[in-house]
């Protein structure tokens, strides 16, 4: 049986808003010369929080650990919509937005848990005949979207102060939180997008146990061996 290395195995990365998840593999595999490097589980650029970072002979285990479920943190201003269904988008409409609570607004949110079809945002990576639909968007083609299996287990907003809400969701692997932004915002009438999004945690991880990106390229590699959560270990877990 081949010996692992030190560096079979994954790290935890804050994603930092800005870069892809893809700039984030990149960046890694120049600093440190690794040959595979891959994430499990995209962010949106502006989207911060935890990004598992497999190496080596870590990738075989990326669709494993991509399929556990997600924690999510972030904020929601309702009353307007926009294409990409967040504040990267351009503008489509504006409603004003009608009286409401905090207990009010969990009342609505409530309604999202349990198996929902959720259909992608047409701003993202799905492809549609080979082609990502992100690409599409940008020639102004909207497309029929496949809706998707989801579970939401938790979506509960911790405050309220018009026209943001600030909201923490529990939910499986594939969930758009910006569709689920949307959705809301339809059922309340007034539209909806989401403004800011972090992951916090993917299964077993969780976000506190993960160094920033800047962190991680300062380090060597003998540093950053001693990050590494091992192959075996992953495994197992």
């Amino acid at each position: 049986m081949q010996e692992f290395s030190t560096l079979d195995g994954a790290i935890l990365v804050d994603k930092p808003s800005g870069p892809t998840s893809h700039d984030v593999v990149d960046v890694i595999r120049r600093k440190f010369g690794i040959k595979k490097v891959g994430h499990c589980g995209t962010l949106d650029p502006n989207a911060t929080g935890l990004l598992i970072i497999v190496l080596g002979r870590g990738t075989k285990l990326s669709e494993r650990l991509m399929g556990d479920d997600k924690v999510y943190e972030g904020v929601i201003k309702f009353g307007e919509e926009t294409d990409s269904y967040d504040s990267d988008g351009e503008l489509t409409g504006s409603l004003p937005v009608m009286p409401m609570t905090l207990a009010e607004l969990n009342e609505e949110a409530a309604k999202f848990i349990g198996d929902l079809m959720q259909v992608p945002p047409m701003v993202s990576a799905i492809k549609k005949g080979g082609v990502p639909l992100y690409k599409l968007a940008r020639k102004g083609i909207d497309v029929e979207r496949e809706p998707r299996l989801i579970h939401i287990y938790n979506f509960r907003f911790t405050e309220y102060a018009e026209p943001l809400g600030k909201f923490r969701v529990a939910c499986t692997k594939g969930t758009y939180i910006r569709s689920l932004a949307h959705d809301l915002g339809q059922q309340l009438g007034c539209g909806a997008h989401l403004t800011s999004l972090r992951r916090s945690a993917s299964g077993k991880f969780d976000v506190a146990d993960a160094l920033s990106l800047d962190a991680i390229l300062q380090l060597s590699t003998v540093e950053l061996e001693k990050r590494v959560l091992p192959f075996l270990k992953l495994a197992a877990a």
